[in-house]
């Protein structure tokens, strides 16, 4: 239940029942009325701002409105005292009892407790990492894996149909060069001496192997055959030995994909699929044939002065248009993209996210035009860019990798600190700013380390439950039992945890829409602190114990409590990727 959404309606209803007229005689617009949480705890635990964006329009003093609307609550049974606040806040104290029977609602849902269907099913496609199968993922795909994973399942959590899916550029100049550098380490595995790798090739000990399997499998074959024929083969091999390390990486990460589209299938009939999306825009009126102003600042690969088939995707946002058939005949990378997204739409995804690093925000606006052209402004595109990741060590700046050379995979920072450490600090700070990740910091077990306090919630929940089954004599604790005597909960300290409880489902559907998973992160932090603090009054004061051994029903009343923050815990890592510990060791 999210309790929002239903005083939200009480509210409107409240607002109905006034008879408010516009002045100017129209329809009263109640979009704008908001029921949120107090920035002030203090002030209540609801308020609204109905009577401060309605007043203007039908022409009352807000607070006098205000007044009228808090007067409307007098005949709840659920609101304790309805008080106005500054220039008009409606601010809502519920009653006890209605804290008491959402906790009972809680522990009912268990692991559903915060689902939805606010989706209604709508199919999204979140695209992300989709990194160049040129050898193994490094940190700088990390943020994006993580936040593309995360993001994906809160929109699967409150009702949206998601595919999580990884667009893999297995064409193009960059595979070219991988199967030269196969090349090489098939050369080398056959004897031949490598002194230094040549500009150009990828220097990575990581294709030492696949040299080895090469030789292994064709032993001098290859050089025998012609070149070209020869790189064919390799590509295949490579292609195939690179994705195979990078699914691996994935996993390690906790991070599955359902899809993995192959660019190359985009090229296959001499480029039928490519030729078939441009035909599908050029019978929209969106593609001509033409030339380009010379640009600004630096020249992109894909200009020409001279006539190109081009996308006028000016007309549909972009700031300029872009070529998809160069002078000579061929596809330009664009040209992909937009057969990709026709693939997309007809597979019958309503919303695309993608997400980027930052440097592929100069790609936004055409992607978005794409998607206006191609669908007649009914598909949705949102991309989300990620800022840089800096890898640092006692803050000490960490910059090599033992086994790539020349960047930090993303393996070695998994295998170094876990991966519930690593996804849940990619998340714990908003995508678009840079974040600073501290090997030593993300480990130590302090209030510090984020996922260490938040794990620790978790496993003291835990704690509870097997001291609990010690102390009152019992082999197992059903969950019916402690929906039970909840109106013993009287400590405003457990009041609190239940009002922070009752936030979760808000919270996740709020994270959804502005598509931003970090905010679980920081919602877990704040439960597990609330929670830490209960522990720690209990540990102060006897009475405030989890456990009263002399009165069982006060003590199953708080391990309804300590259940439902251990569901909510279970529920929210879940989203971020990571486990709810039983235990910390």
């Amino acid at each position: 239940m999210n309790i929002f959404a239903d005083f939200s309606d009480r509210v409107l209803a409240a607002i109905g029942e006034l008879g408010l007229k516009p002045r100017d005689g129209g329809e009263l617009d109640t979009s704008r009325v908001t029921v949120e949480p107090p920035r002030d705890p203090s002030h209540g635990d609801l308020a609204t701002n109905a009577a401060m964006v309605l007043a203007k329009a039908v022409g009352a003093n807000p607070r006098q409105l205000g007044e009228q609307i808090a007067a409307s609550f007098a005949d709840d049974p659920d609101v304790a005292e309805a008080t106005i606040a500054g220039p008009g806040f409606v601010n809502l104290r519920l009653s006890d009892k209605f804290w008491h029977l959402r906790l009972k609602d809680m522990l009912g849902l268990g692991s559903d407790y915060g689902r939805s269907e606010m989706g209604r099913g709508h199919k999204v496609n979140v695209e992300y990492v989709s990194a160049n199968p040129t050898g193994p993922m490094h940190v700088g795909h990390c943020r994006g894996a993580v936040v593309g994973d995360a993001l994906a399942n809160v929109l699967t959590f409150v009702g949206y149909d998601v595919v999580k899916e990884y667009y893999i550029n297995d064409a193009g100049a960059q595979i070219d060069v991988l199967a030269r550098s196969v090349m090489l380490r098939y050369r080398e595995a056959l004897g031949e001496k490598i002194d230094e790798i040549p500009q150009g090739l990828y220097p990575g000990d990581y294709l030492v192997p696949l040299g080895k399997t090469l030789a292994d499998e064709f032993g001098t074959k290859l050089l025998e055959k012609p070149e070209t024929e020869a790189l064919v083969i390799v590509k295949d091999r490579a292609i195939s030995a690179m994705m195979d390390m990078i699914r691996e990486d994935l996993a390690a990460l906790n991070v599955h994909h359902d899809v993995f589209f192959s660019e190359r299938s985009l090229h296959v009939d001499n480029g039928g699929p490519i030729r078939a999306a441009i035909a599908d825009l050029t019978m929209k009126g969106h593609v001509y044939k033409g030339t380009l102003p010379p640009p600004k600042g630096q020249v992109p690969e894909d200009w020409e002065d001279r006539e190109q088939t081009l996308f006028r995707s000016t007309e549909v946002g972009d700031d300029i248009d872009r070529p998809l058939i160069k002078s000579d005949g061929a596809f330009t990378y664009f040209a992909a993209d937009v057969a990709y997204m026709k693939d997309k739409y007809a597979r019958g995804f309503e919303h695309l996210i993608y997400v980027l690093g930052a440097d592929h925000g100069g790609y936004v606006k055409r992607l978005e035009a794409l998607a206006r052209a191609l669908s007649d402004g009914e598909l949705e595109l949102t991309a989300l860019l990620c800022q840089l990741v800096k890898l640092y060590r006692n803050g000490e700046p960490v910059r090599m990798s033992k086994r790539a050379g020349d960047f930090v995979t993303l393996r070695e920072v998994i295998d170094e600190v876990g991966p519930d450490a690593v996804r849940f600090m990619m998340l714990y700070r908003k995508s678009d700013a840079p974040l600073d990740f501290d090997f030593a910091k993300v480990t130590e077990q302090s209030k510090d380390n984020p996922v260490f306090y938040v794990q620790y919630a978790s496993a003291r929940c835990h704690s509870v439950f097997r001291q609990a089954r010690e102390h009152l004599g019992v082999e197992k604790i059903d969950r019916d039992v402690l929906k039970n005597n909840l109106h013993l909960l009287t400590d405003e300290g457990e009041l609190a945890l239940i009002r922070k409880l009752a936030e979760y489902p808000r919270l996740v559907e709020s994270t959804a829409q502005a598509l931003e998973p970090h905010r679980v992160a920081f919602y877990l932090y704040d439960l597990a602190s609330q929670f830490h603090a209960q522990w720690n009054k209990g540990s102060d004061n006897d009475d405030l114990r989890f456990i009263k051994v002399n009165q069982p029903d006060l003590s199953y009343a708080r391990l309804g409590l300590v259940q439902a923050v251990l569901d909510v815990l279970t529920s929210g890592l879940a989203l971020v990727g990571a486990g709810a510990p039983a235990e910390m060791r």
